[in-house]
């Protein structure tokens, strides 16, 4: 499958990395709120990946709007058991529960592998809506994952490929050695081959193309994390360095909305 963004794609892209670069996180600012179509949450889920924005982003802005109507301020999460077994904190909280749609509350607080994606344990209550459309609102929320990951892989391989100019060994930048050089490609190439197959999926949202590319945009983002850790040597786990966030996103988001071995039999059983 060919694909192309369009040049409104290109140019939101450009303004929404510009908007978060400047450390601007009022996405509604940019109408990144008003963003539904597949292909376009994509183009948005990538960049906010490479800047590893905090929050409760698929569950905002892709998720509850595909499952409920409303103008309700402030951030929305939802579980969708078994897969989605709990929440990311937020201002407002839903349960589905098979075609069903439920008000939720916090029930408890859950430990997380990444600090700033706090989770919580729901109790349901009122039933809100009943025939929802669950599977694509799951699927979505895969899809805007896996692009997310792509961009949290993209942002890694940038970060690794600067540090490998600036930092020496036997008086030469280690990025000229052979042996960084194909850890680096071979990062590269993960992250291309993933970057169709999540756009793909957009366009057909197929179960079967949606579980594919988070499978691979798990694998690709995975092995830039553990790369770029190898490069970076003990600093990039520090809180003190950049990477680290990026680490904690990438592995609390690698199983989120599903784990690959999940994602692999979903792909199967497609077939």
């Amino acid at each position: 499958m060919m694909f192309t963004l369009s040049p409104e794609q290109t140019d939101f892209a450009g303004v929404l990395h510009g908007f978060l670069a400047a450390g601007r996180r009022d996405l509604a600012e940019v109408g990144v709120d008003e963003v539904t179509e597949p292909v376009d949450l994509v183009v948005v889920f990538e960049e906010l990946g490479h800047h590893a924005v905090p929050g409760p982003l698929v569950e905002s802005l892709a998720v509850v709007p595909a499952l409920v109507d409303g103008t309700a301020t402030g951030t929305s999460s939802v579980a969708f058991p078994p897969h989605v077994p709990h929440a990311v904190e937020a201002d407002h909280y839903f349960l589905v529960e098979g075609d069903t749609l439920r008000e939720a509350v916090p029930a408890a607080e859950l430990s997380s592998v990444d600090p700033a994606r706090r989770l919580v344990e729901l109790t349901g209550g009122a039933v809100i809506a009943t025939g929802i459309p669950a599977t694509r609102a799951f699927d979505l929320g895969v899809l805007t994952c896996s692009a997310q990951l792509l961009g949290l892989g993209r942002a890694m391989l940038e970060m690794t490929t600067a540090h490998t100019l600036a930092r020496t060994q036997f008086g030469r930048p280690i990025g000229s050695f052979q042996a960084v050089k194909h850890h680096l490609a071979n990062v590269l190439i993960g992250l291309e081959l993933a970057r169709p197959l999540v756009f793909g999926a957009a366009v057909t949202m197929t179960t079967r193309d949606v579980s594919a590319a988070k499978v691979a945009a798990s694998d690709a983002a995975w092995n830039a994390a553990r790369t770029a850790l190898q490069v970076h040597g003990a600093i990039g786990y520090t809180a003190e360095h950049e990477l680290g966030r990026f680490l904690l996103q990438t592995r609390a988001l690698r199983t989120a909305w599903g784990s690959p071995s999940l994602h692999r039999a979903r792909v199967l059983e497609a077939l």
